[in-house]
C-alpha cells in the first residue's frame, strides 16, 4: 500500500529542478560565454591529471548532494575546461561560440528527441531536409538525398558505404565474400577516417591506395590514373576515390575537376571529403577553391567547423535521389517504422542512418542561418580568409618566423625559430632541434593559460604551428598578441 501511495506524487522537485537550472544556466552565461570570450581571461586553467581529479572528485557515491555543491561543480567544470570560444583559442579546426547556434543546441537538448520518425520529431524532420536541400544547393546539386551524422569520420565511412552497395549490392546481405577485392583510392594528406573508414567496413586498410600529393599538398590525378590502374593489375576492384577539399594540415584542396574526370574513365566512386573546406561555398570569393565539387557522388561538410554552428554538426550529401541511402541501410523495424501509420511514412527517414536513436544537428544551423543570412555566413567565410592574409603578410615582415607554405585557406603553417637557431639552418642538427620548439612553447603557452595553437610534423617537415581561426570575435589585437606570444614564449630556447 505504501509503495502505490508513493506513486500518487510526482518524483521530481520540479520547483526545485527549475530553481536549479535558472542558477546553472547563470553560471554558464557569466562563467561560460562572458568570461570565456573575454580576451583577458585565460584560454585554460591547466593542471596535471592527477590534481585535476582530486579537485574535482569526480567519484559516483551512493549519496546525492545538496543543489550549492552541485553549483559549486559546474562552476569547477567550466573553470578547468579549455575555452574554445575564446578569442586566442586557435587550436582546432574549430572555435568561437555562435549565441543562436548555442539556443539551437540547449533547445534541442531540453526537446530531447530523436530524428528517426515524424510522429516523435514533427519540426526537425522537415528542418533536416530544408538545411540538407540547401546545402546540396550550395554544392550545385538540383536534387540529392542525406542526413545529418555524428562528425565528419562518420560522414565519409557512411560514403563509402554507400558507394561498395551501389556497385555490389549484394554485399549487404552476403557480405564481402560475395564481392571482389575493392579498392580505396585517396590522397596522402587525406584524413585517418578514410584508413578507419576501410578497416570498420572490412575493406581492409591494405587495400587503400595512397595517391602521390604536389607541393602544396593537392592530390595529382595523373598519380591516381596510374594507382587505379595498378590496382586492377593486382585484380583489385576499384570503387571509391576520396579527394579531400580543406587537409587537416595545409589546408590544400584537391583539383577536383580533374579527379572527376579520372573517376568518369573508370566509372568509380567519387567521394569529396569537404569537412573543412566545404563552407568556403558560401563566398562568392572563394567557392572556386572547390570547382568540379558538383561532379562528386557524395560529400562530407562540416558546419560545425567554419561555421560556428556547435559541435556536432556534420552533414553527408549524396547526389542520387533513388533511394540508396535508404536500400543501404535499412532494416524495417516493425516497432519503429510501421507500415500502416496515419501519416504519410516517407517523412519516416530514420531507417535510411545507420543508427537508431539520432541526435537532432539540424537545429542549431538552422537557427544561426535564419539569424545570420546566407550573405551574413559568407561575412563570416570571407573575414577567416582576411585574417589569415593579414597573419601571412605579418609573418614575412618578422624575423625568426617562416612559413611552411603560402596559404591556399585558412590554415596557416610556420615554423618560430628562435635566435639560438637563426643561421645555423646548415648544420647536422638544426631540423632535429627545430623540432623541439613548437612542443616547449606549447607547453609554456598552456601552463600560462594565455592561448593555444597546434603543432605537429607532417612528413619530413619537423614540428610546425598551424594556426586557424574560424571566431569572427576575434581582433587584430588577439592577432598581432598571438604573434608576439609565441616571440616571447620561445625567444630564449
Amino acid at each position: 500500500m505504501a509503495e502505490h501511495n508513493a506513486l500518487l506524487c510526482p518524483a521530481l522537485d520540479k520547483a526545485a529542478g527549475e530553481e536549479f537550472l535558472q542558477k546553472a544556466f547563470q553560471i554558464m552565461l557569466e562563467e561560460g560565454v562572458r568570461k570565456g570570450m573575454d580576451a583577458s581571461e585565460k584560454v585554460c586553467d591547466w593542471k596535471e591529471p592527477e590534481e585535476l581529479q582530486q579537485i574535482l572528485d569526480l567519484d559516483l557515491k551512493d549519496g546525492g548532494e545538496p543543489q550549492e555543491r552541485l553549483l559549486d561543480r559546474c562552476r569547477d567544470v567550466i573553470r578547468y575546461s579549455v575555452k574554445t570560444c575564446h578569442p586566442r583559442f586557435f587550436n582546432q579546426l574549430f572555435s568561437g561560440l555562435d549565441p543562436h547556434a548555442l539556443a539551437g543546441r540547449l533547445i534541442t537538448e531540453m526537446l530531447n528527441t530523436s530524428q528517426y520518425t515524424y510522429e516523435i520529431a514533427p519540426v526537425f524532420v522537415l528542418m533536416e531536409e530544408v538545411v540538407l536541400k540547401k546545402l546540396r544547393e550550395l554544392i550545385g546539386w538540383k536534387k540529392g538525398d542525406g542526413l545529418f551524422s555524428p562528425g565528419g569520420s562518420i560522414s565519409n565511412m557512411y560514403a563509402m558505404n554507400v558507394a561498395r552497395y551501389h556497385r555490389f549490392p549484394d554485399c549487404k546481405q552476403k557480405g564481402n565474400w560475395a564481392i571482389p577485392k575493392l579498392a580505396v583510392f585517396t590522397s596522402q594528406e587525406c584524413h585517418y577516417s578514410i584508413q578507419k573508414g576501410a578497416a570498420f567496413l572490412g575493406i581492409g586498410t591494405d587495400n587503400i591506395y595512397l595517391v602521390a600529393v604536389d607541393e602544396k599538398g593537392k592530390m595529382i590525378p595523373a598519380d591516381l590514373e596510374k594507382k587505379i590502374n595498378q590496382a586492377k593489375s593486382e585484380r583489385a576492384f576499384p570503387f571509391f576515390v576520396n579527394a579531400t577539399c580543406g587537409t587537416t594540415v595545409l589546408g590544400a584542396f584537391d583539383p577536383v575537376a580533374e579527379i572527376a574526370e579520372v573517376c568518369a574513365r573508370h566509372k568509380v566512386w567519387l567521394h569529396v571529403d569537404a569537412a573543412w573546406g566545404g563552407s568556403a561555398l558560401l563566398s562568392q570569393r572563394h567557392r572556386h577553391l572547390l570547382n568540379g565539387v558538383e561532379r562528386a557522388d557524395s560529400v562530407a561538410w562540416n558546419p560545425h567547423k567554419m561555421l560556428m554552428t556547435g559541435l556536432q554538426c556534420s552533414a553527408f550529401l549524396l547526389h542520387d535521389n533513388s533511394g540508396l541511402l535508404q536500400r543501404c541501410h535499412c532494416a524495417e523495424a516493425t516497432y519503429l517504422f510501421q507500415t500502416d501509420k496515419f501519416y504519410n511514412r516517407t517523412y519516416d527517414r530514420g531507417d535510411q542512418t545507420i543508427q537508431c536513436g539520432r541526435k537532432v544537428d539540424c537545429f542549431k544551423l538552422w537557427l544561426m542561418w535564419k539569424a545570420n543570412g546566407t550573405r551574413g555566413l559568407e561575412q563570416r567565410v570571407d573575414r577567416a580568409f582576411a585574417i589569415t592574409r593579414y597573419l601571412a603578410d605579418e609573418i614575412k615582415k618578422r624575423e625568426g618566423f617562416q612559413l611552411v607554405i603560402e596559404p591556399e585557406f585558412i590554415n596557416l603553417c610556420f615554423w618560430y625559430v628562435p635566435p639560438s637557431l637563426r643561421g645555423k639552418e646548415g648544420c647536422t642538427d638544426y631540423c632535429q632541434k627545430l623540432g623541439k620548439v613548437a612542443p616547449m612553447i606549447k607547453e609554456r603557452m598552456m601552463k600560462k593559460g594565455s592561448m593555444m595553437v597546434s603543432y605537429q610534423p607532417l612528413g619530413k617537415r619537423v614540428n610546425f604551428f598551424r594556426q586557424v581561426v574560424t571566431n569572427p570575435a576575434v581582433t587584430r589585437e588577439d592577432l598581432d598578441f598571438f604573434l608576439d606570444e609565441i616571440e616571447r614564449l620561445g625567444r630564449d630556447l
